[in-house]
């Protein structure tokens, strides 16, 4: 759905939205429900779930023809057996058992069986071991070094979470994150981290020593709590952290999901002195109009906009191509993921701002 609100716009998401929660309600028998739940996902309680009256609906959404639009659909379906199961288990174990086929081609709907409940059990145990290791300080932050071009110079950093458990074994953040996203529980640890960085600087201050800029990452939940801007402000007054020495790195797929809450929220941190980046660019299908309204201090180009670029004058082109536009319209472009000598001289060649990848160095720890 957000690709579709970014290439349409946000009218023509939510009409599309609306016909698909029309084709769905006609669709259904006495007894059964329909809700949208989030984005693009629907729940469904249904009294007959066979799969050939399923792809039947599909058919029949299909059938919304707005802007010659092609609409993919995929369901996970899972059979009630114990009516006093909690709710919120039953979605959970129908949208496990959908995230398998989501974007496979030719399969739409799937059936949880058997062979999830080990996945589920993964999850709930790996959810209940991520609520201790909040409660025990298990949660710390590594820094990865942003180096300026042409001096060479470290001028910032970006907190990366870590999670070292009690037997001292770090865990990277993509074995927990998804996971962390689902549950909400990601608030939390964009928090965590938020205070350890003012921790560090606080600290770093008081022992005079010369101070960067670092870069917290917030995920997109957050937005849909009124009270997160006056809690960042709080917990910078508490530390007596000068606002220039923070920056708030906001991902594409955040920005996009609540573009109308994010550019008020960034002209809102602007007028504190707090700067805010836009991560990822590139990472999805931005809209370059709808990103140059949003007042950021910076734009991070996503890794994967890197690869091939020291090989493929196409790719090249592009990429150099972009970092023009968003200097010109008065952004100061960071480069993500820089790992050879020949990206970093092309880089450099084409002026970027800075750079931040395993080149210069990998996140560290304090």
């Amino acid at each position: 759905s957000s690709d579709l609100n970014n290439f349409y716009g946000f009218a023509c998401g939510d009409k599309i939205l609306r016909q698909i929660y029309s084709s769905v309600s006609v669709w259904m028998q006495p007894g059964e429900t329909a809700a949208r739940i989030s984005g693009d996902r629907f729940v469904c309680f249904l009294l007959d779930a066979d799969e050939e009256r399923i792809e039947a609906l599909f058919s029949a959404i299909r059938n919304i023809t707005e802007e010659n639009l092609i609409l993919h659909f995929s369901a996970g379906v899972y059979v009630i057996k114990d009516y006093d199961e909690n709710i919120n288990l039953m979605v959970d174990k129908a949208s496990v058992a959908a995230q398998t086929i989501k974007g496979v081609l030719n399969q739409h709907v799937v059936y949880y069986s058997k062979k999830f409940d080990d996945m589920t059990a993964h999850n709930e145990e790996l959810k209940r071991d991520l609520k201790l290791a909040i409660k025990n300080d298990e949660f710390v932050a590594f820094y990865q070094p942003k180096v300026d071009i042409n001096s060479g110079k470290l001028v910032g950093a970006e907190a990366l979470i870590r999670w070292r458990t009690r037997d001292n074994k770090l865990i990277a953040p993509g074995d927990f994150i998804p996971l962390s996203e689902k549950t909400g529980l990601v608030t939390d640890l964009d928090m965590i981290v938020f205070e350890k960085v003012l921790a560090f600087l606080r600290t770093s201050l008081d022992a005079g020593v010369e101070c960067v800029p670092i870069s917290v990452n917030f995920s997109r939940l957050h937005f849909s709590n009124e009270k997160f801007l006056p809690t960042l402000l709080q917990k910078m007054e508490k530390y007596q952290v000068p606002a220039h020495l923070i920056e708030l790195e906001l991902t594409e797929s955040a920005i996009f999901d609540n573009f109308s809450i994010i550019y008020d929220f960034t002209e809102k941190v602007r007028e504190y002195g707090v700067a805010v980046a836009m991560d990822d660019f590139g990472s999805g299908y931005a809209n370059l109009n709808a990103v140059l309204r949003i007042p950021f201090s910076a734009v991070k180009m996503d890794r994967s906009l890197l690869s091939g670029v020291s090989s493929d004058p196409q790719t090249a082109t592009f990429y150099r191509s972009i970092v023009m536009i968003l200097q010109h319209m008065g952004y100061k472009v960071i480069a993500e993921g820089a790992e050879t000598e020949k990206e970093v001289k092309l880089l450099e060649k084409w002026g970027v701002d800075m750079i931040q990848g395993y080149y210069f160095s990998r996140p560290l720890c304090e």
